[in-house]
C-alpha cells in the first residue's frame, strides 16, 4: 500500500490524562499542545500532504463553560505562537467549522493564520474547530437548495467546507474510543481507522509513524475484491 495522502486525527483523552494525574481538566488541554507539534512533525517527516486535527466539535459546547473558554483561549494561543514556525516549515493552515459563534479574538487569529500561510504547500494543516459532520452535510445541502442546484454527490462535495481537500486515507483516534464522534461523516466512507490507547497529550511522532506503517499493511478495496 502506498503512503496516505491525508491523515486525520481525533484528538481524545486530554481530560482523562489530567484527571489521572490529579490535575484540573484544562491542564490536559494545555499538555495536548505538545502532541500537536509531534503530529505535525510526524506528518512532515512522512511526507503527508494533508493533516487534519479534530480540535472542537459542535457537541463540545455541552462541556462546562469555563472549560470551553479555556479551550478557545488555548486555540488562539496555539495559532498565534505556532503560525510563524509553521510558515517557515511550508505549512498552510486551514480552519473548518462554524465560526460565527466563536470569540472575536479567536476568529481574528484564525484569519491571520490562514492569510500568513496561504502561499505554503508542503503540508496542508486543517483544524476542525466547532465542527460537526452532520452539520457540514446539512449546511452543504441547504446551500445547494438555496442556489437551486441539483443535489448529487459531486455538487454536495463542492459545497463542503474545504472541497479541494482529499478524503482522509487514515483516521487516527487516541484514547482507545471506537467511534467517529460526528467527524468527517461524508469524507470517511472508505477511510482506514487506527485506534491507540494512548491519551492525546502522550501522542508522539513515533506513534504517528507506527500508524502509517500499520496503514501500509492494509489492502484498501473500496467495495471491490482484492487484486491478485
Amino acid at each position: 500500500m502506498t503512503h496516505p495522502r491525508h491523515v486525520a486525527i481525533i484528538m481524545d483523552g486530554n481530560g482523562r490524562w489530567a484527571e489521572a494525574k490529579g490535575l484540573p481538566r484544562y491542564r490536559g488541554h494545555l499538555a495536548g499542545h505538545k502532541a500537536i507539534r509531534e503530529a505535525v512533525a510526524g506528518a512532515l517527516e512522512a511526507g503527508i500532504e494533508w493533516l487534519t486535527l479534530f480540535a472542537f466539535s459542535t457537541e463540545n459546547w455541552r462541556r462546562p463553560s469555563n472549560e470551553v473558554r479555556a479551550l478557545f483561549e488555548l486555540f488562539e494561543t496555539v495559532l498565534i505562537e505556532e503560525t510563524p514556525e509553521l510558515v517557515t516549515q511550508g505549512v498552510r493552515i486551514h480552519i473548518i467549522g462554524e465560526r460565527d459563534n466563536l470569540p472575536g479574538s479567536l476568529r481574528k487569529a484564525i484569519d491571520n493564520a490562514e492569510k500568513a500561510s496561504c502561499k505554503q504547500d508542503r503540508l496542508h494543516l486543517v483544524g476542525a474547530l466547532n465542527y460537526g459532520g452532520r452539520q457540514e452535510i446539512l449546511r452543504a445541502a441547504k446551500k445547494l437548495a438555496a442556489l437551486g442546484k441539483d443535489i448529487n454527490e459531486s455538487t454536495l462535495r463542492s459545497a463542503l467546507y474545504l472541497p479541494e481537500m482529499p478524503d482522509p486515507d487514515l483516521i487516527i483516534r487516541t484514547s482507545g474510543e471506537l467511534r467517529l464522534s460526528n467527524f468527517f461523516l461524508w469524507q470517511s466512507a472508505y477511510s482506514e481507522i487506527w485506534v491507540t490507547e494512548t491519551l492525546w497529550p502522550d501522542f508522539s511522532k513515533e506513534e504517528f509513524a507506527h500508524a502509517i506503517r500499520t496503514y501500509q499493511t492494509r489492502q484498501r478495496r473500496f467495495g471491490g475484491v482484492p487484486q491478485g
